[in-house]
């Protein structure tokens, strides 16, 4: 009998997570508009969910939450939302703790169609962040996910903790850093700031760009690359700690030169260029 009874449960069982497979995931919306009078200061946090930034046309903010698995309220995902002329505040929060059968299918995804000038502070603690076109003051954070950007331009400074970080058509002053992830990015810069903890840096200066109170690109454990345009000066100072140094065009040389070491002008001299990776190679070249 207890046989029996076992083995009905175990049968059971089985088919109720069976049917939790197979039934269809849940899924739940949430839409609000804000209304612009100038230019908008947003600010966006999300403990663990993809955001996604567009560009409009218009007055106004449109916001987009789409839930997968998740319920929109108390018992669920929070969200939380105010206003104040044209500061707009979103939190969405995410229960940390949740049991279920099945395939483990929940996600949260933010949508956001902003007007393109305007100044926004995005973070997420666990998801992806993609951007596209925006002018002003601009801060995108995550601690476990990936950054691709498109046209930024102004004051610009994004935040890996844990992932990649690719963007191009950047215009002004980028600051980008990477705990382990690597960097790519392409644009006219005046000021420039990359490091990553544990992955290649890969910057291309368009023509135009301009190395104001200096740029620094630091890598603890990958290659260094640097494409420059035509008619930039300044004083170049690139080491490695295990890895070699290649220059596409003439570099006059002070001080001592070894093969880890090169410290000297790119054309008339400068503002200064540092480069430094701990254990990787450093490319100087010429677009």
């Amino acid at each position: 009998m207890r046989r029996f009874c076992f083995a009905a449960l175990t049968l059971s069982a089985l088919s109720f997570a069976a049917l939790t497979i197979a039934s269809p995931v849940h899924a739940e919306e949430w839409n609000k508009s804000y209304k612009l009078t100038g230019r908008p200061n947003l600010r966006i946090i999300t403990n663990d969910g993809h955001v996604d930034l567009y560009t409009s046309e218009g007055g106004q903010i449109d916001a987009h939450v789409t839930t997968t698995g998740w319920a929109i309220g108390d018992r669920g995902v929070k969200i939380t939302e105010s206003q104040t002329g044209n500061n707009i505040d979103l939190e969405v929060h995410v229960p940390s703790f949740h049991f279920s059968f099945g395939w483990n299918n929940r996600s949260v995804r933010i949508e956001l169609h902003v007007p393109r000038e305007a100044d926004f502070d995005v973070e997420t603690g666990d998801g992806s962040v993609t951007s596209q076109a925006f002018s002003g003051n601009l801060r995108i954070s995550t601690g476990d996910g990936s950054i691709t950007a498109h046209g930024l331009k102004g004051e610009v400074r994004l935040h890996s903790g844990d992932g990649h970080i690719d963007g191009d058509d950047f215009d002004g002053a980028l600051h980008a850093d990477s705990g382990d992830g690597h960097i790519r990015v392409r644009g006219r810069f005046d000021k420039l700031t990359l490091e990553s903890g544990d992955g290649s840096v890969n910057a291309e200066a368009a023509s135009g760009s301009k190395i104001q109170d200096g740029w620094s690109l630091r890598s603890g454990d990958g290659s260094v690359t640097v494409r420059l345009p035509d008619g930039l000066n300044a004083d170049l100072d690139a080491h490695t700690g295990d890895g070699s140094i290649t220059l596409d065009f003439p570099v006059t040389v002070s001080g001592s030169l070894s093969r880890t070491t090169i410290r000297g002008k790119i054309g008339s001299g400068g503002p200064p260029l540092m480069v430094r990776t701990g254990d990787g190679s450093i490319h100087i070249e010429k677009m």
